[in-house]
């Protein structure tokens, strides 16, 4: 039997939680099957993180720390992900679902000529049988993904399970990493300017879904409870992406992760991109016609009904309750 490695990944200088969320799942298995755990760190003066992630459960650790690799770069980053799987001989290796995941899983899975399934929510073993959980159709089904042989490479939605938090110690051993000519050069990295709503700092936010039917449905539904409660407004991804709302309005991975003392999620069937965005609300409350949407699973409160109906009476009750 092989082993799991995992790729992590380093942000603004710092482990990313995300790859501690990817130790949780190795260690799951690892525990059914009795795999080894490894890890690959990657960049330039990354000893450090590779020290912390030997002692939070990365096992051993692979250093790949060289100019070539001081940043991302599809071609070098492989290099390190070949010597890697060369050392550690892995039948499962894992990455985040990230932009950095997106685009170096898929090349690692077709040097391998291996499995590849990506946008994973959960990971289990079954009779000692890999078994990966993927959602499709905006969050409205499951699917579960058994690979017929291995080696297998995904990818893992961030947010999806806790980092972990167990304290094994691990080593570190430095990878050689021939790079060589690469196709892509680093030029820069241009973060995109702040602009409009800020939902990180709202502590109330009434996000709407594509349920809603259109734009206008946020002016005459979801805005004016927003403003009852003395809240912003959110909205789901199909929302931004039919247009209906700017970008910053979005609530989710690939929008703003927020927090607030209460969140209302109106019509959002509860996509595990979304999920990732507002779990670490303080109180949830869901408004859905379908009783087996997945944004029931994390609501404190779930109302089933039509958000129509229930939204415009919550709103009224709102009012009276504060005279």
């Amino acid at each position: 039997m092989g082993s799991i490695l995992l790729v992590a990944e380093i942000q603004k200088g710092k482990l990313r939680e995300a790859s501690l969320e990817l130790v949780s799942f190795a260690r799951k298995v690892a525990a059914a099957t009795g795999r080894d755990v490894k890890s690959l760190v990657v960049g330039k003066d990354v000893a450090g993180i590779a020290e912390e992630l030997s002692k939070k459960g990365g096992g051993e650790v692979y250093l790949a720390d060289a100019d070539a690799l001081a940043q991302y770069n599809v071609d070098a980053f492989h290099a390190a992900a070949k010597a890697a799987i060369e050392a550690a001989s892995p039948d499962v290796i894992l990455l985040s679902n990230t932009p950095t995941g997106w685009d170096l899983a898929p090349r690692i899975a077709a040097a391998l000529d291996a499995g590849f399934v990506s946008d994973c929510f959960n990971l289990d073993v079954e009779n000692g049988e890999l078994v990966f959980y993927r959602r499709y159709f905006n969050g409205k089904l499951d699917s579960r993904i058994r690979p017929v042989a291995l080696p297998i490479v995904a990818t893992m939605q961030p947010g999806a399970t806790q980092a972990y938090e167990g304290s094994e110690a691990g080593s570190v051993t430095p990878l050689s990493v021939s790079v060589g000519e690469t196709g892509t050069t680093f030029v820069e990295i241009k973060a995109a300017e702040k602009k409009g709503v800020d939902l990180t700092k709202a502590e109330v936010i009434v996000s709407g879904g594509r349920s809603l039917g259109g734009p206008e449905k946020f002016e005459e539904v979801i805005k004016p409870l927003a403003e009852a409660l003395g809240g912003a407004v959110g909205a789901s991804r199909p929302v931004v992406d039919s247009g209906w709302l700017p970008h910053e309005y979005q609530v989710g991975s690939s929008g703003q992760i927020v927090s607030p003392k209460l969140y209302v999620a109106c019509g959002i069937s509860g996509a595990i991109q979304h999920l990732v965005g507002m779990k670490g609300s303080n109180y949830i409350i869901a408004i859905n016609k379908d009783a087996d949407a997945p944004i029931f699973e994390v609501a404190d409160l779930g109302v089933v009904g039509d958000l129509f109906e229930v939204v415009p009476k919550l709103t009224e009750a709102v009012k009276a309750a504060k005279g």
